[in-house]
């Protein structure tokens, strides 16, 4: 019997070797296998011997496999555009512009800002975080969480080592798994797709091979939206690189539809107004972009506004989309607007979407007083009660909707470690009864999560994200879930809309005597931080230094928001001052007593909802401590002169702010001047006249219950 067990477990140990070994075989075929595939498909050199398949993966050869995986070939490595973005000073000629790629396109920061070491082993878990990177991961994410990433989506196996060395021919057989994989931006297209639409190889190679194709989601409802794009038609290259542009925003659109055919593109508004590009063509480029997207619908931001009501049935109509608003109403009338919609009620894969229009209700005091002085903006939450139970109740042509979703642009924030979402959206989603979800906007926020089972959604600003909205039946329930991609993640994968990018690159030509027309040089960087509390940024002092220059004022106030982005360093075109200053405010003048002066300067330090104000001609000291807007202990002017509340002293403003925008209040003016100066072109004649501008140190403003960091000029 003994003999027995042990000739049975001699053949069972010799069964467990052999299949081991089996195993062991199999998986060096296809390791080969891969290797082949790569090959065929022009991923990888021909000339690799098995020997150097072997060998451990250095750290050159592993970026250039990953590069060529993305559909980088070795002719567009060469290119001196490439070569000169390699900031490593330690790499092979033949290197320096697969180097300059991979650092361009975020896949490495190398081992140190001017070292890579090309000829090191590459680990494992440093190839992974290559390859997810190239897969649209965030870059951190990519390498902190590689192996939790990896082994979720089956890069890795579930018992592989990713802390373990690697070779060549290993690297490729992750390489082939990373052809399968969906890109993590949302359209659903695998990175062999993509490479087909890249042109890399043909579909037909790729189907022969078995390279998988993403699937087609036809049993889903899908929402796409955006917000605040504030005209940013131009993709970010320079920086971090966030904004998408109007190119890469319609070939996203375009990916997303194609694998997701039932899918309604939306916007928060505030669309038009925000840089030179649009401005200069009130608005041309961006109604290109929303017309190639298909956009449906529209909220209205205060920004619409921009340019007087009347531009609004324009865009509408030009765009062939709807601005919806439910709770702005002529004065005249009484009435809702007629341009623009309460509601709108969208049939997709036989769901009825009714979309209710809410615009912010501050937009009263966010606009230029003129261009709103004939409408009321109505309480959102009241509003959107109304018309939820207009559609629940059957009362709509189009009957009762299986969804209903405000498409608004109102404000909302999300804390990073939390998943608490405030704001006006917030309080109606605590507020309303019936709704499914609410897309926000005006905040400039990425919000994506749930308020009192209500969805919401913000998508950042200037094409910085898209969100997105799954819609699907589970039984008779509906089911909403968002979801938010950032642009600086994605966009090196997406595909250009043809017929966009060509309309973009007329423009340029159309735009360039304009735009490029060099003004002056900045010695240093006008900052202008607009989440800065407590303190003026280098570009508001500047800007009101000049702005009381010209009027002989005593004291200038220029609101933060009126002031876009900082001044870079070195030559300032046109285009520049555009794009800082979009809006066409111009000066105000007016006498105003010392008590008016201190409750201005006070109202804009540490604003609740908004970017604080800048002035220049006082010395400041404030409480934080204190109530927001009884913060000033002390007010003096430049020489030290403390103000006096019944003294009178010339100060001068923008005609935005002098009819109450932001808050502000100089009704009590006295003696007002408007000048009908642009302040766009007073500041052009300064950087005309003095050639060269160099940015101060801000010493003026003290928060006294602590010490406090103040801008410094470079």
């Amino acid at each position: 019997m003994r003999k027995t067990s042990k000739k049975y477990l001699s053949l069972l140990l010799a069964l467990i070797l052999m299949l081991s070994s089996l195993q062991g075989v199999f998986a060096k075929e296809m390791e080969i296998s891969s290797t082949q595939k790569l090959q065929q498909l022009e991923l990888i050199d021909q000339d690799n011997t098995k020997e150097r398949l072997e060998e451990p993966l250095k750290r050159s050869i592993g970026l250039t496999m990953v590069l060529k995986s993305l559909g980088y070939s070795k002719e567009l490595s060469q290119k001196q555009d490439y070569v000169e973005l390699n900031p490593f000073k330690d790499v092979d000629e033949w290197f320096k512009g697969y180097a300059g790629l991979g650092y361009d396109l975020d896949l490495t920061k190398g081992k140190s800002e001017d070292k890579f070491d090309p000829n090191s082993n590459l680990s494992k878990k440093e190839f992974i975080s290559f390859i997810l990177r190239g897969l649209s991961y965030d870059p951190m994410k990519a390498y902190n969480d590689a192996e939790k990433i990896s082994k979720e989506i089956g890069l890795l196996d579930k018992d592989d080592d990713i802390n373990s060395s690697i070779t060549k021919s290993e690297a490729a057989v992750y390489i082939d798994r990373a052809l399968d994989k969906e890109l993590n931006d949302n359209t659903g297209y695998t990175l062999g797709e993509l490479l087909v639409k890249k042109g890399a190889f043909t579909e037909e190679k790729a189907k022969e091979l078995g390279v998988k194709f993403g699937e087609v989601k036809e049993n889903e409802v899908n929402i796409l939206f955006f917000n605040d794009f504030h005209g940013n038609v131009a993709e970010e290259t320079k920086g971090k690189k966030r904004n998408m542009g109007m190119a890469k925003m319609a070939g996203y659109v375009n990916e997303f539809k194609e694998k997701h055919p039932n899918t309604i593109v939306l916007s928060g508004g505030d669309s038009y107004q925000g840089t030179s590009d649009s401005n200069l063509t009130v608005g041309k480029p961006v109604t290109a972009m929303l017309k190639d997207m298909n956009l449906v619908a529209s909220a209205v931001g205060n920004h619409e506004f921009d340019w007087g009501a009347e531009k609004i049935p324009t865009w509408a109509k030009e765009g062939n989309f709807d601005f919806l608003a439910s709770n702005i109403y002529d004065k005249k009338s009484g009435e809702p607007v007629n341009w623009a919609k309460p509601y709108k009620i969208v049939e997709e894969n036989g769901l009825k979407i009714a979309l209710i229009g809410l615009s912010h209700p501050e937009t009263s005091t966010l606009t230029k007083a003129e261009y709103i002085k004939d409408f009321e903006f109505k309480d959102p939450i009241e509003s959107a009660k109304y018309w939820v139970d207009f559609l629940n109740s059957g009362k709509a042509n189009e009957g009762k909707p299986d969804v209903i979703i405000a498409l608004t642009h109102l404000d909302s924030a999300q804390e990073d470690n939390s998943s608490e979402i405030t704001g006006t959206a917030a309080d109606v989603a605590k507020n309303v009864d019936g709704l499914d979800a609410i897309l926000s906007a005006h905040s400039h926020r990425p919000v994506c999560g749930e308020v009192n089972g209500v969805a919401i959604l913000q998508s950042y600003y200037s094409g910085r994200a898209m969100g997105n909205l799954k819609i699907t039946k589970d039984g008779d329930k509906i089911v909403v879930t968002p979801k938010l991609v950032e642009g600086q993640f994605i966009k090196n994968n997406l595909i250009k809309d043809e017929e966009t990018e060509k309309f973009y690159n007329d423009l340029q030509k159309e735009l360039e005597p304009i735009k490029g027309k060099k003004l002056g040089e900045a010695t240093g960087e006008f900052t202008h931080d607009r989440g800065l509390k407590g303190s003026n940024t280098l570009l508001g002092y500047w800007t009101c230094e000049v702005m009381a220059e010209k009027t002989d004022a005593q004291v200038a106030i220029q609101n933060g928001g009126g002031l876009r982005r900082t001044l870079d360093k070195g030559e300032i075109t046109m285009g520049d001052l555009y794009e800082i200053m979009p809006f066409d405010n111009y000066l105000v003048v007016m006498d105003l007593q010392g008590k008016d002066l201190i409750k201005a300067i006070d109202h804009g330090i540490n604003m609740p909802n908004t970017t604080d104000g800048d002035f220049s001609g006082l010395y400041v000291e404030y409480d934080s401590t204190k109530p927001y807007g009884q913060q000033i202990t002390k007010i003096t002017l430049e020489d030290g002169t403390p103000i006096d509340e019944n003294k009178t002293y010339r100060v001068v403003v923008n005609d935005f702010m002098f009819t109450g925008g932001d808050g502000y209040d100089f009704s009590n003016a006295k003696n007002v001047e408007e000048t009908y100066i642009p302040v766009r072109d007073v500041l052009v004649e300064k950087i005309k006249s003095e050639k060269t501008i160099t940015p101060k140190e801000i010493d003026y403003i003290k928060d006294i219950s602590k010490t406090m960091e103040m801008p410094k000029a470079a």
